[in-house]
């Protein structure tokens, strides 16, 4: 399934039934009361989080979601049937948006957590029968009241992907070779840029069944912020990442002049898009260091050493050091969780 991660739709809620005209006629009983049932109310469609869900794809082939009418009321008082709600999945992290007549997006809801709901619109309320309407003056109301009409909206759905880690890197750094070899996931792999044209996800496991999420992110490039290469596109996807694994090929290293520099460009993308980006956590990597000799790594780790980087050197290609980035990334995530439930504690000023 192709990966989609905007979509536009209509959603429509169920009228509610009509109530009933009806009297009550028995044996012996010529001209009975009035007896109409009231409508039944109509459906709600409902939006639930799912996490087994990754793409909006579902979503650019059917556009109108809508939900059943109420059934009307009928004699002897009874009430019309409810209309089942409508609820429809969609992946964990989408964000629904209401779109006025002149585009103007309003946030209704952040599906972030497995099973959330969201209510975008509800169905009408059944109409009164015309047993409602009996009064001292009024023996035989010859009305009932008709059901609510329900609600229609225009939604906009736009996913960010919900992962522990976001694979970030210059084009063809390597990022799909290396999600492939730390994970179950298969992206397409070519010697060449912009492959990965949509984000890849793949699970990590640990030894006692533990998952982490890894999201491999389209390779971004200088103007990314601006929308330049696959721009906003795909800087939206990191925001929803706990930290990063910022992959640099040893062919973009440059021992002469400054070997960091395609960490510190990608890093300026990150920060002008959007600051607290530019603060998340990273760990550096630099990948096919099986395209070097020993001598040359040799000076690259003594370059770490001396600017104080903390650098890991692997080959995801031929699975060199994939041991110990394993073991770090299972360490960053335990201290990710560690600083989330850290109380905070107050100064107290005597």
């Amino acid at each position: 399934m192709r990966f989609v991660d905007e979509a536009e739709i209509t959603v429509r809620s169920g009228h509610g039934g009509h109530g009933c005209v009806s009297f009550r006629r028995e044996k012996y009983i010529a001209k009975g009361g009035p007896d109409g049932g009231d409508g039944g109310k109509g459906g709600d469609v409902i939006f639930r989080g799912n996490s087994k869900l990754l793409s909006l794809y579902d979503f650019r082939l059917k556009r109108l979601y809508e939900a059943r009418n109420g059934q009307p009321g009928s004699g002897r008082e009874k009430t019309g049937a409810k209309a089942d709600d409508l609820v429809v999945d969609v992946p964990l992290g989408t964000q629904l948006y209401e779109v006025d007549e002149d585009g103007v997006k309003q946030l209704l809801a952040d599906l972030a957590v497995e099973g959330q709901t969201v209510h975008l619109v509800k169905g009408g309320r059944g109409g009164k029968g015309n047993t409602h309407f009996k009064s001292a003056t009024m023996r035989t109301p010859r009305f009932a009241q008709p059901g609510e009409e329900g609600e229609e909206k225009r939604i906009r759905l736009e996913l960010k992907i919900l992962a522990d880690v976001g694979i970030i890197g210059l084009p063809n750094a390597g990022k799909s070779t290396l999600i492939s070899a730390l994970s179950a996931a298969r992206p397409k792999i070519a010697p060449y840029p912009f492959t990965t044209l949509s984000p890849n996800l793949g699970v990590m496991l640990g030894e006692h069944g533990e998952k982490l999420i890894l999201a491999d992110i389209p390779g971004l490039v200088s103007g990314a912020h601006e929308g330049r290469g696959l721009g906003h596109k795909f800087l939206k996807h990191v925001e929803r990442t706990r930290f990063l694994l910022h992959v640099l090929s040893v062919e973009e290293v440059s021992l002469e002049d400054d070997p960091w520099a395609g960490f510190a460009l990608l890093n300026e993308e990150l920060g002008s898009f959007d600051p607290a980006l530019g603060q998340k956590q990273q760990l550096w990597v630099v990948n096919k260091i099986d395209l070097w000799p020993e001598e040359r790594l040799a000076m690259l780790r003594e370059r770490a050493e001396h600017d104080g980087k903390d650098l890991l050197l692997i080959s995801a290609l031929q699975a060199k050091g994939l041991e110990e980035l394993e073991e770090r990334l299972w360490l960053m995530l335990k201290q990710f969780f560690a600083l989330e439930e850290k109380p905070v504690e107050e100064e107290i000023n005597d």
